[in-house]
């Protein structure tokens, strides 16, 4: 079974892997960047039985006949927040002034993709916002998609980082703490939703892999990561 999702999801796939393949005696295959790469590789004709993306871009291939219409589920809200290493101060980042005295201070920024990913695509205009995208630029340390992004920023030894990504990738990574969600001006939240592709080779184990994403299965690591609904 073939999972095409953006990074926000990855633990939400995880969570109900074992309970899918334990059922069905089929293995996931997923692979998990940024939204609009993830587009482009099923676009392209790669191998997909489930996407999850954002609502709107579900919509986007349901009408260019990618998705099975009908087949949209939402897995809930996802916000954006403002991250650091585990053990380093909070900065305050909850008022514009805050945030850019928060990111100017930065020894070095991360980020997903600012061309291809969510949270990338909208912190780059925060950056612009704040007037910060060309003063600051030295420090970017822009990755593929969130999860690695906050990977990389536990792992390096550099002081004074801070980071933006969808909630869910800051709190499923060991090793960053999520500060808080954007200030409200500039606040991104994001409705993940999935959708069976059309080209499905078992439509069973696609609606089946749905039903666990969507419900019960996996309400409660949704929750934990920062899925509101």
């Amino acid at each position: 079974m073939h999972v095409l999702s953006g990074g926000a999801a990855a633990a939400v796939v995880k969570g109900v892997q074992a309970e899918f393949e334990q059922a069905t005696g089929s293995r996931i295959d997923g692979t998990f960047s940024a939204v609009g790469m993830m587009r482009d590789k099923l676009v392209a004709g790669a191998p997909c039985d489930v996407v999850i993306f954002t609502q709107p871009l579900i919509e986007q291939l349901i009408a260019s006949g990618h998705v099975v219409a009908g087949s949209a589920r939402s897995l809930g809200l996802v916000k954006t927040g403002v991250a650091v290493r585990s053990g380093t101060p909070h900065p305050p980042v909850r008022t514009r002034a805050e945030l850019h005295a928060a990111i100017s201070a930065a020894k070095g920024i991360y980020f997903p993709d600012p061309d291809k990913a969510t949270a990338g695509i909208h912190f780059m205009n925060v950056l612009k916002a704040l007037g910060l995208n060309e003063s600051m630029r030295g420090q970017f340390r822009a990755f593929p998609n969130g999860a690695t992004a906050m990977g990389e920023m536990a792992k390096s030894t550099e002081s004074g980082l801070i980071g933006c990504t969808q909630v869910t990738e800051i709190n499923y990574t060991e090793g960053v703490d999520l500060v808080a969600v954007l200030p409200a001006e500039f606040e991104l939240s994001t409705d993940y939703t999935l959708g069976i592709c059309t080209h499905t080779q078992n439509l069973q184990q696609a609606q089946f892999l749905a039903d666990l994403l969507s419900g019960p299965a996996s309400e409660a690591v949704r929750r934990q990561g920062g899925f509101e609904f």
